[in-house]
């Protein structure tokens, strides 16, 4: 029988991937897809709107909700997480590129270089939640 520690190391988590609720989901498509190159793999229609949709580029996902829909399957957590915004941090390779990409959006951040060897941008997606684009110049991590 393995101690919990062991059992701990064995453990393989294979994937995160943040599933952020909002009010539309259909404006938070547009500016992954449409700014930052994502493509939109699985979708969930809520009535005439979008109610649930997975966004990929390369290796990263993401996912939109409805409040709609997320009360709809467990309304405790859908209630919970209207209490505040997400917080997503997203490594890029060049910074300049994205601040090209997502002109015109709410800047919560402006461009800065941090102590640990980034220079970083943090907007409003439009659900909302806050996205730091962040590009290592310094010594990787």
């Amino acid at each position: 029988m393995l101690r919990a520690e062991e059992e701990i190391e064995n453990m393989t988590v294979k994937k995160i991937t943040p599933v952020l609720l909002v009010e539309d989901v259909e404006a938070c498509v547009k500016f992954w897809m449409e700014r930052l190159g994502f493509e939109k793999t699985a979708e969930v229609p809520e009535g005439n709107e979008l109610g649930f949709v997975i966004l990929r580029k390369g290796n990263v996902e993401l996912m939109y909700q409805s409040y709609v829909s997320a009360d709809k399957d467990s309304a405790a957590t859908s209630q919970a997480a209207r209490k505040g915004p997400t917080l997503l941090y997203v490594e890029v390779e060049n910074l300049n590129e994205i601040i090209r990409a997502i002109k015109g959006a709410e800047v919560v951040a402006p461009v800065r270089e941090t102590f640990y060897g980034t220079r970083e941008i943090s907007v409003k997606d439009p659900g909302g939640h806050i996205v730091t684009f962040a590009q290592f110049v310094g010594a990787q991590h």
